[in-house]
């Protein structure tokens, strides 16, 4: 049984220059952690033996690296699209040399869409990555906005999942707290909670019924919200109104349980893995652990003190990863 970490970042010294530069507009509370001297900066940047090291302690055996956040896709769209193919580029030397140990999500800058899609499908048939990783809110827009349905359709095509990972929000009551609101505490988890309703609310999952999303720290609560955003819909308090969105086929929930997978990435919380587990089962759950912003050894631990079964452990670790094209 192979440990098949989804969550696990890495960066490169150009994007780390470009998030302080012009070409990025964000909070400065929101980057200060990315200092050139800083740890974070240093595990991010590290594609070898020191992030290697870390998998080992902790028990994991593959990561599959994906570009931090602040999001590419927040950059001017042609700037992005270059920073996004040299990153990539970047990415497939490592999983090159280590390839029993890492792989790879795509970087896409999705403002264009155009570019993007061709970034994407160059990303998995040639350079071998698995999916692509998202963000939260791409600076003026989200996922589910028609203009980006290409890159839906790719998804589907190529058959790899979407794994949508918070950044700062978009949300404009959140930023007056900052950090404190609307980072990790609570701000990225209900901003990229909000995407996926989008997904599900405006009938993308409808129009592209095989794609297969990820969400970290347990689905951002929507596991425990299961019996909740049916509720209207069962009562029939949700009238159809196609100008706002269209009528759906099945009732939210179906969309989270059959599109919808999580990981268990910065939550540790027996509550949060028991009420995932049992919403969702362990065949829409996999191992995340937000390294460097979390630790991976903490990670395995927290995962390791938990019940499960050697079945209901490898289906975590490694067989639901296979059934999203993720081969070890």
């Amino acid at each position: 049984m192979a440990r098949i970490d989804f969550e696990n970042h890495f960066a490169t010294t150009e994007w780390l220059a470009a998030i302080h530069s012009d070409a990025l507009e964000v909070p400065e509370w929101s980057i200060a952690m990315f200092t050139p001297d800083s740890p974070v900066s240093a595990a991010l940047v590290d594609l070898g033996e020191g992030r290697i090291k870390a998998m080992d302690e902790a028990g994991i055996d593959v990561a599959i690296l994906s570009l931090s956040a602040p999001a590419i896709e927040r950059f001017e769209p042609l700037a992005g699209t270059k920073l996004a193919r040299r990153t990539n580029d970047a990415l497939a030397e490592a999983v090159a040399k280590y390839p029993d140990r890492f792989l790879g999500f795509a970087a896409l800058a999705a403002r264009d869409t155009e570019a993007a899609v061709e970034e994407f499908e160059r990303c998995v048939k040639e350079l071998g990555f698995v999916g692509w990783n998202t963000h939260s809110n791409f600076g003026d827009s989200y996922l589910d906005e028609k203009r980006y349905w290409p890159l839906l359709a790719k998804a589907e095509e190529l058959r790899v999942p979407i794994y949508i990972h918070p950044d700062n929000p978009i949300i404009p009551q959140f930023l007056p707290y900052g950090w404190g609101l609307a980072g990790p505490s609570f701000g990225y988890g209900a901003e990229t909670a909000l995407v996926m309703m989008r997904l599900i609310i405006g009938g993308v999952l409808d129009e592209f019924p095989n794609l297969k999303i990820i969400l970290g720290h347990y689905g951002e609560g929507l596991p425990f919200m299961m019996d909740r955003v049916n509720r209207p819909y069962v009562q029939g308090h949700v009238r159809p109104n196609p100008s706002m969105a269209p009528t759906l086929k099945r009732a939210p929930a179906d969309y989270l349980r059959d599109n919808m997978i999580v990981t268990t990435s910065g939550n540790y919380s027996t509550d949060a893995f028991v009420c995932t587990k049992n919403a969702l089962g362990f065949g829409r759950m996999v191992l995340g652990s937000d390294y460097p912003y979390e630790s991976m050894t903490t990670c395995m631990e927290f995962l390791r003190s938990q019940s499960m079964s050697p079945s209901e452990q490898e289906q975590l670790y490694q067989t639901t990863g296979s059934t999203l094209g993720v081969k070890v």
